[in-house]
């Protein structure tokens, strides 16, 4: 994406598509900085603390790059039965997966952070969707396979896309199933007085004179 100015107000550590058309809805600009974090979950590790240090050290990562501005980093896993579900490597563990979550209730973790090294700003905070699919038959399971919707995606399937027809309901935030939890996030953006709401315009919200 280039150099980002020493100007730049916010980053997005990540490079998914998904958490980049979620936070343009904000209405406020923002430079993409991928942080390269692969992270691995540890012998023992919760999904909830997993999903936590994930995002803190993708966020930790770009922010020691970029000390004088605001970085949001985010980390989404799937976990059936207690066990995270992640990227299928290939369509054959794709359709497995499916198959587990099919016509049982599932859970979505997002932990979203907020930094600014400068500043010594951190905000950390994670939000857990409840997701339910409908009964599936392997047919199905193994047709949406290969939609290729599956590829690259936690638990192998894309809310957003045609794997909403995979689901019969969700109890939580839907956007947090999508990679990002808007409205977590946006409230954060507001603590850190980072956002200001305009009065004037078709925007909801501008970046504020000052961030605390």
């Amino acid at each position: 994406m280039g150099p980002v100015s020493p100007t730049a107000r916010m980053i997005l550590a990540s490079e998914s598509p998904r958490r980049r058309e979620l936070l343009a809805a904000v209405g406020v600009p923002f430079r993409v900085v991928p942080s390269g974090v692969d992270e691995i979950p540890r012998p023992g590790e919760s999904p909830s603390r997993f999903v936590r240090r994930a995002a803190l050290d993708k966020g930790e990562a770009v922010a020691k790059l970029y000390p004088t501005t605001f970085v949001l980093s985010a980390d989404t896993i799937v976990v059936a039965e207690g066990r995270i579900l992640g990227k299928p490597r290939d369509r054959a563990e794709a359709r497995r997966m499916l198959s587990r979550l099919a016509g049982r209730e599932h859970r979505v973790y997002t932990a979203v952070c907020l930094l600014c090294a400068e500043r010594a700003y951190r905000d950390i905070g994670t939000e857990v969707t409840r997701v339910r699919f409908r009964s599936l038959s392997a047919a199905e399971v193994a047709a949406y396979a290969r939609t290729g919707e599956c590829d690259d995606k936690a638990g192998a399937y894309a809310a957003q896309g045609a794997g909403m027809l995979l689901i019969d309901r969700v109890a939580g935030s839907f956007s947090n199933v999508v990679g990002l939890p808007m409205t977590r996030v946006v409230t954060m953006l507001l603590r850190a007085r980072l956002l200001r709401v305009t009065r004037s315009g078709p925007a909801w919200y501008a970046f504020a004179d000052k961030a605390r």
